[in-house]
């Protein structure tokens, strides 16, 4: 058996998001932007397998795959297919970053056959999108302050959203940024800038959003994201000078209020396990988390 797995590129896009639309998720992977972008850094391809839509990874020990994307009965067949191309390839069948309902309907499907293995460091925090434009409420005090003293030390700052006129100026602030916290030397941080160089060297194409903060005319910070589902919107990259106090807080909130409005939610993707990043987005207190985990064939199943 052979599956001809692809890297996702442009002229996938309308058929990748055909899927993810009428099988909608809110884990931050399900987009066509955020496939596309890392692809090569994980090694992601997709195929069409039983009418369902299935994702592809390398790793050391051979591939995992994402759940297939597909109506239910589609789903069970397409796995029938993946776990005898593990079986002959010799690679454990595994499904890497299910969410709570997918294991759910794998549990459906195959009653007692897989164990799932939550990853707390890949989980996903999800936002009341009503709380990040106002930051109202007790909790979020601190925030309103971060802007409150953003506002008295700046008073020239402006927002507005990336557009084809000042998409230069905005990879040129990016490139100042990747120079500024050491990029070069950091895999993973050099990894993610290149991402965020491709999806404004792109921004058009991929059919982006985004937003720009300005401080005496000049950017000192921009972020962009995606409609993930109906009812949530995804930020996938967000920049900042740091010497420019308040600036994160400040693009987080103005983005919110100008582009994400529409939706109930907003997903800020996850924290790696990094600490700081971590508290970073507990302290503006998801209202939920979207957890993701490895789910792996039971030994005496196999």
């Amino acid at each position: 058996m052979e599956l001809q797995f692809k890297r996702p590129a442009l002229e996938d896009k309308e058929l990748i998001e055909r899927y993810f639309k009428t099988y909608p998720s809110r884990s931050c992977e399900r987009t066509f932007i955020n496939v596309f972008l890392w692809a090569r850094f994980y090694g992601v391809g997709f195929a069409i397998v039983e009418d369902t839509l299935v994702f592809q990874t390398k790793t050391d020990d051979g591939f995992t795959f994402a759940y297939p994307a597909g109506k239910k009965e589609d789903v069970k067949k397409a796995l029938e297919v993946l776990m005898a191309y593990s079986r002959e390839k010799g690679v454990p069948f595994q499904l890497h970053n299910m969410t709570k309902e997918q294991m759910e309907e794998l549990e459906e499907l195959y009653p007692g056959m897989f164990t799932v293995e939550c990853n707390r460091d890949i989980a996903d925090y999800v936002y009341e999108t009503e709380k990040l434009a106002t930051l109202s409420g007790k909790k979020l005090h601190g925030k309103r302050n971060h802007i409150n003293k953003f506002k008295a030390k700046y008073a020239n700052w402006s927002y507005e959203p990336i557009r084809e006129e000042n998409l230069e100026e905005c990879f040129q602030m990016a490139l100042k940024w990747r120079n500024q916290n050491g990029c070069e030397e950091d895999e993973e941080k050099n990894s993610e800038m290149c991402v965020t160089l491709n999806s404004l060297r792109l921004f058009k194409e991929l059919g982006a959003v985004g937003g720009i903060l300005r401080v005496n005319g000049e950017i000192v910070a921009f972020t962009m994201g995606e409609p993930i589902c109906s009812d949530t919107f995804v930020v996938h990259i967000e920049k900042a000078f740091a010497d420019v106090e308040g600036a994160y807080p400040m693009i987080n909130q103005q983005f919110v209020q100008h582009e994400c409005m529409d939706y109930q939610y907003v997903n800020r993707e996850e924290d790696t396990g990094a600490e700081g990043l971590r508290k970073a987005k507990l302290s503006y207190r998801p209202v939920f988390l979207v957890e993701k985990g490895i789910a792996s064939i039971k030994s005496e199943n196999k």
